[in-house]
């Protein structure tokens, strides 16, 4: 009687090479990670602008161009855009169904945040070595 080998291969094995079961893990980490540290770079952001309320732009500028103040706005920015790309990541996965629309997308997607990101830390970086001069 021929035995039938199928029944002894794990349900692992017959999933292996059908797609990718092991990169979400690391997109997942990165969201809570980033989730995270929006705590405190949040409160950090609320408390700065209660306390700005009412400055001027020179007041505002040279607050700015504290480096403390700069780098934590700069992290604030990275961390932002970093943990909003993840997100509508996630999303324009699991609601376009087109592939090629779901690529353009994607790719579209993490092209204007570099670009928002890149101008907003240019523009604190401006701000903060430009104020002493």
């Amino acid at each position: 009687m021929k035995q039938n080998n199928h029944s002894i291969i794990s349900d692992v094995k017959k999933v292996k090479g059908l797609g990718s079961a092991h990169h979400g893990n690391g997109h997942w980490m990165a969201q809570r990670i980033t989730a995270i540290a929006s705590i405190p770079l949040v409160l950090w952001a609320v408390y700065s602008v209660f306390n700005l309320q009412g400055v001027s732009y020179l007041e505002f500028t040279a607050w700015l161009a504290s480096p403390l103040n700069a780098i934590l706005a700069i992290l604030f920015v990275l961390n932002t855009f970093y943990h909003a790309s993840l997100g509508t990541q996630v999303i324009v996965e699991d609601y376009i169904a087109n592939f090629v629309f779901r690529k353009i997308k994607l790719i579209a997607q993490k092209l204007f945040f570099i670009a928002l990101g890149v101008a907003v830390i240019f523009s604190i970086l401006k701000i903060a070595f430009t104020m002493g001069i």
